[in-house]
This record gives C-alpha cells, sequence and structure tokens, in this order.
C-alpha cells in the first residue's frame, strides 16, 4: 500500500487550494496512479510559521508499480505544474506531495539535490498525516516503530489534536 500526502496553502492559476490538491490527484491518474481511497479535507495552521496562511490536506492511498524514486520524479514534477516555488523550507505552497509510506519499506532517496526518507521522518508529528490516514487506514502501523496509529495520534500534543479541523467540502 502506498500513501501519500497532499498539501496546499496557496492558490494557483488552477483555483483554491482544494482546486490545487484535486487538481494534483487528476493528475496522478493522468501518469497511471491508481486512486484507491481518499480521506476528507484537513485544515491546519501553517507549520512552523502559523501567521502563514492554514493548510488544507488530505491522504490518499495509491497503487502504481513505480519504484519510489520514480514515483518522486512524478510528485515533484506535478508540483512544479502546479507552480509549486522552493525557495525556503516550510514556505507557503500551492502544492506539496509526500510519499508517506511505500508498501511498509524503508528508504532513503536522493533526487533533484533533495532527500527523502521512507516513511517520510517527520510523520510522526504531523496531525495533518495522521488524522486523514487514520481516516482511510486504521490499522495502518509505522513500518519502522510498528506503532498503531491511534497509538502516533495519542502522542501527539493536545494543541495538535485540537488545532486539526475535518473539511466537509460541498
Amino acid at each position: 500500500m502506498i500513501f501519500l500526502g497532499l498539501g496546499s496553502n496557496l492558490s494557483s492559476k488552477y483555483g483554491d487550494k482544494f482546486a490545487n490538491i484535486d487538481l494534483a490527484i487528476s493528475f496522478l491518474e493522468a501518469y497511471g496512479i491508481k486512486l484507491i481511497k481518499k480521506s476528507s479535507f484537513y485544515k491546519t495552521p501553517s507549520y512552523p510559521d502559523r501567521e502563514n496562511p492554514k493548510f488544507i490536506n488530505v491522504v490518499i492511498l495509491v497503487k502504481t508499480n513505480l519504484p519510489p524514486i520514480d514515483l518522486m520524479s512524478v510528485l515533484v514534477f506535478i508540483e512544479e505544474k502546479l507552480e509549486r516555488k522552493r525557495v525556503k523550507k516550510n514556505d507557503p505552497r500551492t502544492c506539496d506531495i509526500d510519499i508517506i509510506d511505500y508498501n511498509n519499506q524503508i528508504f532513503n532517496l536522493k533526487f533533484n539535490n533533495l532527500d527523502f526518507t521512507l516513511p517520510h521522518k517527520e510523520l510522526t508529528s504531523r496531525n495533518f498525516v495522521l488524522f486523514p490516514l487514520q481516516e482511510i487506514s486504521p490499522m495502518w502501523k509505522h513500518p519502522k516503530s510498528k506503532e498503531t496509529i491511534d497509538n502516533l495520534i495519542q502522542k501527539l500534543s493536545e494543541e495538535d489534536k485540537n488545532s486539526i479541523l475535518k473539511i466537509v467540502k460541498n
């Protein structure tokens, strides 16, 4: 099972944050990456600068035969197509796509001078990954620590647990 986290906290020429995420999923499907399941939309404060616009996030379960490095290439291309600019870490962005879990495997990858760790090294502290992931895969366990998703959510700070909002999109 391959889980991707998608987020946006800026509009693009294609539309608002929701449109960016929907379009990113359409682009993934155009590359033969099959969408199996999609979480609800979740709204969270920007990290680490809460003054930046709030994020909209989802987690999706996908199926692909692409190896991790090729999948990463597609994700970076889609981010750039949706006007993602990599200037400073954690800057606001139109589209961010992370590989959360790639078939429970553990990898370190380098792509375009960017270092990637699978599973995503900060996923255990990110409410915007854990809550949507729990929604679509309540039995998921961390590939390295083998901790359950419920246990990881329980370890979040009260602020992190209370600062995430599930969005019902019309």
